[in-house]
């Protein structure tokens, strides 16, 4: 056998080679949650797949994982290392696809949407059509990614590269802190994600008012100048406002486990089936758009331009 043979299918030995092959294996143990299971799909022994797990917790000086009589689960710190290695394995792979289109010459002239459960791309959904008229040649890719801290941050300064455009909430300071452009579309109204069993789930309409003496979740200040506004609005008026530090599955359930009110962004009412909608009875809107490169491509900026013309009433 060559020195250069592995166990691993042709397809998976290509993949591995980016990154270190740890990270695959720590990946499949913990969305398989046994050795066992992750040495099936890595076509290994699980002997082999726990001395690359103890490997990299020795090297790392991290605890990954908690060994218990019911299987293994992700310590907090294995689960934070989980979004990161994904991310890198994903990233990783996209690279040699990106690098291979390019070699053979072949590669179409899409335009890569992000897209996430906090940045879903519905808008295509109502101008596709439109779309489609103006540039029938034009192809669309939606690149999936994880809402955290790293990945948002991480992407939106490196708009172009793996994706090109995302959809999204902005003001000015968060386009310059993050070295990105907005295509504004339109503006989106704040408003009210409600626990189920909460008492002010029933009401149709929330008022300030009704807020008094009870605890809402809101995005920590100075991350939107126009959340900070109706911060002010709230504590004003009584209302006890706790911190969340990002717009992620977390944060709603979060509130759900508290049972309190989140506020939210219109568009997002699929996030968290134990919450509900309520629109408010304020004026709070958010400014919403296609945020990308600083220095877009033409194809970019033709797709952009398509959007704009197409959101103008």
């Amino acid at each position: 056998m060559s020195k250069h043979s592995s166990s691993f299918p042709a397809k998976q030995r290509r993949r591995q080679a980016l990154y270190n092959p740890q990270l695959k294996t720590f990946i499949a143990v913990a969305e398989n949650g046994s050795f066992t299971k992750a040495a099936e799909v890595l076509f290994i022994t699980p002997t082999a797949v726990m001395k690359q797990i103890n490997s990299l917790e020795e090297r790392l000086r991290i605890i990954l994982f908690e060994r218990t009589n019911h299987g293994l689960q992700l310590t907090e710190a294995g689960k934070s290392f989980l979004q990161d290695a994904k991310y890198i394995a994903d990233y990783s792979e996209r690279a040699v696809e990106k690098a291979k289109a390019i070699d053979e010459k072949h590669r179409q002239q899409s335009v890569r949407i992000g897209t996430s459960i906090m940045t879903p791309a519905k808008f295509l959904l109502n101008t596709w059509t439109e779309i489609q008229k103006l540039n029938p040649n034009l192809k669309i890719e939606l690149i999936p990614f994880e809402n955290n801290q790293i990945n948002t941050v991480e992407i939106l300064k490196n708009l172009g590269k793996h994706i090109d455009v995302v959809a999204g909430i902005y003001d000015d300071n968060f386009l310059s802190e993050r070295g990105c452009k907005a295509a504004h579309l339109y503006d989106k109204r704040l408003t009210f994600a409600i626990p189920v069993t909460h008492p002010l789930c029933e009401k149709p309409e929330i008022a300030v008012s009704d807020l008094k003496g009870e605890k809402v979740l809101l995005i920590h200040k100075n991350w939107n100048v126009y959340i900070d506004g109706l911060r002010e609005d709230l504590i004003a008026n009584g209302v006890t406002v706790e911190d969340f530090d990002l717009f992620n599955l977390g944060a709603y359930n979060r509130a759900v486990q508290e049972n309190v009110p989140i506020i939210t962004v219109e568009g997002w009412e699929d996030v968290h089936p134990l919450l509900k909608i309520i629109p408010a009875d304020w004026k709070y809107r958010i400014p919403y758009g296609i945020l990308y490169s600083p220095t877009p491509t033409k194809r970019i900026k033709d797709f952009i331009n398509m959007l704009i013309k197409i959101s103008q009433p």
